[in-house]
């Protein structure tokens, strides 16, 4: 069974006025993982979908809704999979691909048929960025060794990180989709600081890994007009191309950044000073 949802985009002077209750309206998605359901939200932010795949006594085939308005899915789309969950398999045409937790799975425009399933006895998670594509690039399975890998952050600072690029133009061709793993060391608790905007893409954040009890405070607004949002484990966020992307929690966790839009250069970002923050 597909769930899906439709998000509108936002002019950043609407959004100013926002409560709580429309801001997590318009940009959480809390109930991504749901029981041998598919979970699928479409956004206007570069057309890029964000979903959630959890099968659990039966496998689940990726089907399109009625917004694509296609026969197959990945008719003109590309799809990124991370696992964050227990190991599972996805069949792509045919070929299986295991995935084992924290793996990721690149499956290029034009596949036909894409069934997630268990693996074992624990429980596979899937998060999926999808976003539209004007060519067909292999379908490749990333793990952690296979990424590129970058270390950022001070300890002093709150923010050791490891960031884990796993479908990214140095690691493997796509056509705009980009996903990595961010994780954030034992005693670090911020991301994404300094904070930094890029106009030329969007982004979407899923947290997870977060201990029981805890939460995490999502930073998104403009500089200088700044909002948040209180979340919790297995949720994701969209961050329009006027947002900044930051969050803190009261432990550390990992999160996995998406991002959709004209320019594939990961580098291209336009920086906040943190003390410019408002």
């Amino acid at each position: 069974m597909t769930q899906s949802e439709f998000r509108y985009a936002h002019h950043p002077e609407d959004a100013k006025k926002y409560t709580t209750e429309d801001l997590r309206r318009e940009f959480l998605i809390n109930d991504l993982f749901n029981e041998d359901k598919i979970k699928l939200v479409y956004t206007m932010y570069d057309r890029l979908i964000v979903g959630g795949i959890m099968p659990s006594t039966q496998a689940l085939k990726l089907e399109p809704t009625d917004d694509l308005k296609a026969e197959n899915f990945l008719d003109r789309r590309e799809l990124g999979i991370i696992n964050v969950g227990g190991a599972g398999k996805v069949t792509v045409d045919g070929e299986v691909y295991e995935l084992a937790n924290k793996e990721a799975l690149y499956i290029g425009k034009g596949a036909k048929e894409v069934i997630f399933e268990k693996s074992g006895d624990a429980q596979p998670y899937f998060y999926i960025n999808s976003a539209p594509a004007h060519h067909t690039y292999p379908t490749k399975k990333i793990t952690k060794n296979e990424a590129e890998i970058v270390e950022l952050g001070e300890e002093k600072y709150a923010n050791k990180r490891t960031i884990n690029k796993l479908i990214v133009n140095s690691v493997l061709e796509t056509c705009q989709l980009q996903m990595g793993m961010t994780e954030l060391h034992p005693g670090s608790v911020w991301n994404t600081m300094p904070s930094h905007t890029h106009t030329r893409r969007m982004e979407a954040y899923f947290y997870f890994d977060l201990e029981e009890g805890q939460t995490i405070s999502h930073f998104l607004g403009q500089p200088q007009e700044t909002r948040h949002i209180f979340m919790q484990n297995r949720q994701a966020v969209l961050s329009p191309e006027w947002s900044i992307h930051s969050g803190v929690g009261t432990s550390n966790y990992t999160f996995i950044w998406g991002m959709a839009g004209e320019n594939m250069d990961y580098g291209d970002m336009d920086g906040i000073k943190t003390n410019e923050l408002k």
